[in-house]
């Protein structure tokens, strides 16, 4: 490597690191003096109480995630809540998170899994009420999926004096309940916008975005909010969706309008992850005395197309001829099989190509494969865990994420092998990793009742390719081993997709 390469490598991994640790300052700083403690809850449901030591008597707020989120997915919100005076309470629900009880019921009803996760919020609203300082009032925030819980809960909990509803989806809202909604959505999930027009228009036919309809003081308040330039995840992150929660339960709690920025640290989580992500091509230049000494040859032409895009239709079409559910969690089981049979398919119409036709330096491989899936999961997923969403799973979890590496480490091996350890051409990467999606797409749309939520975690693929694929060229290209960039980024994405989605019992 060259003096200037050398220096260049320097240069990114001193300012990577200066990255992190400002990211770590600021969302640190966040955070600072408000004191967290876990919150007993009947069942042993997983919560966490954000409040102001030494404040005064104050409202509690149940805040609850989306379907495939966890407690640290709401930080934005316990953070400018507590620091506003409220006694703010976050938990995993049900199969979510940390949660060991998973989700049950009938997912199709609204007598069946939405009842039980309905009685999960009662229970931490319960345990948040009883705590010392509680005053006794109550108000409710849910997150899409959670949303139409909290929602309904507060038309059956008259303690329930306040809504806030993002991206919100519920067909209980009517005309006059529930007390005081306030719905939030991104401008940029355009349904859902609509959604929120919707509620409002339901308690005034004339109302447009950011009008207030009734008296938040009387409990006859709804308000609709649009926060500009975000999506179903960055609105938990927009400063207007955080302000406009924390000035309606002022208004609606009538206490005076709190002051103070808010905890907007969307900014700072993106610059976290994309700083540990960029410290790896410092790192990866370690692994260029591990190079073989020829590099795999390319994949003709036609073998590459035939790799790539044949079994992105057979293998929908194929797996939707049997019963594929042999996992306690929703659909892991059949993206399990379908990355199995994905990159099994793969590598045989490959040929065995890109350094798995002829394993040489097997030690190496595994070494070096076992060290990215440590940096990821250890140290990205370790700022994943603290700031973001759960990254650490409990041991009911083991199972899952070994039936997913089954199938999640060949088809990261396939992966590597058709974009040649990121020495393939640019339209030969995207090829291979569009098919993919689109087989997932398709798998969903021949059926769609049973493999609908396969459409939440596909910006999760989407992202992993973005992030963790360029991070495997690096590798790849700096070690010429793409079989180690393939194994470590199976790893990976197993334990990503293991943690993510929920728990179900039948």
């Amino acid at each position: 490597m060259s003096r200037r390469a050398v220096l260049a490598r320097l240069l990114v991994a001193a300012a990577a690191l200066a990255a992190i640790a400002l990211a770590v300052l600021r969302l640190e700083a966040a955070g600072a003096g408000i004191a967290r403690a876990p919150l007993a809850v009947a069942g042993g449901t997983p919560a966490t109480v954000f409040r102001l030591p030494g404040a005064g008597p104050a409202p509690v707020v149940v805040i609850a995630h989306g379907f495939a989120g966890s407690r640290q997915l709401m930080l934005p919100f316990a953070l400018t809540l507590a620091r506003a005076g409220y006694i703010a309470v976050t938990f995993d629900l049900e199969g979510h998170g940390r949660n060991p009880v998973p989700m049950s019921g009938d997912v199709t009803r609204i007598d069946g899994t939405t009842r039980l996760l309905m009685a999960e919020v009662g229970r931490v609203a319960d345990a948040a009420l009883a705590l010392p300082g509680a005053d006794g009032r109550l108000a409710l925030l849910g997150h899409s999926m959670a949303s139409d819980i909290v929602v309904r809960q507060a038309l059956a909990d008259p303690r329930v004096g306040a809504v806030v509803a993002v991206s919100m989806f519920s067909e209980a809202v009517t005309a006059e309940a529930p007390r005081n909604l306030l719905v939030i959505a991104g401008q940029w999930e355009a349904f859902l916008a609509g959604e929120a027009l919707r509620a409002l228009r339901l308690a005034d036919p004339a109302a447009g975005p950011g009008a207030t309809v009734g008296d938040p003081a009387a409990g006859t308040g709804r308000r609709a909010v649009i926060a500009p330039a975000v999506e179903h995840v960055g609105v938990l992150y927009s400063a207007t969706a955080l302000a406009e929660a924390r000035a309606w339960l002022d208004a609606a709690f009538g206490r005076a309008p709190a002051q103070g920025p808010v905890a907007a640290i969307g900014g700072w989580v993106a610059l976290l992850m994309a700083a540990v992500v960029a410290l790896a091509w410092p790192l990866a230049a370690l692994a260029r005395g591990l190079r073989p000494a020829a590099a795999p040859p390319r994949l003709p032409r036609g073998r590459f197309l035939a790799a790539a895009l044949l079994p992105a239709a057979a293998v929908p079409l194929g797996l939707g001829l049997f019963d594929t559910r042999f996992l306690p969690v929703l659909v892991a089981d059949y993206l399990a099989l379908h990355l199995l049979a994905y990159g099994a398919a793969a590598l045989t119409l490959a040929g065995l190509w890109g350094g798995l036709r002829r394993p040489r330096g097997l030690a190496a491989t595994l070494l070096l494969g076992l060290a990215v899936a440590a940096f990821g999961i250890g140290l990205w997923g370790g700022a994943l865990h603290r700031y973001a969403v759960n990254f650490l799973p409990g041991p009911e979890r083991a199972a899952v994420i070994l039936a997913i590496a089954a199938g999640a480490v060949p088809f990261m091996l396939a992966d590597a092998v058709l974009t040649e350890g990121g020495r393939a051409p640019l339209w030969r990467a995207l090829a291979a990793r569009g098919a993919f999606l689109a087989s997932l797409g398709l798998a969903v749309a021949l059926d769609f009742e049973r493999l609908f939520f396969l459409l939440i975690i596909l910006p999760l693929v989407l992202l992993f390719f973005l992030l963790f694929g360029t991070m495997g060229g690096w590798i790849g290209r700096a070690s010429g081993r793409p079989a180690a960039a393939g194994l470590g980024l199976g790893l990976v994405l197993a334990w990503a997709l293991g943690v993510t989605f929920p728990m179900f019992a039948g």
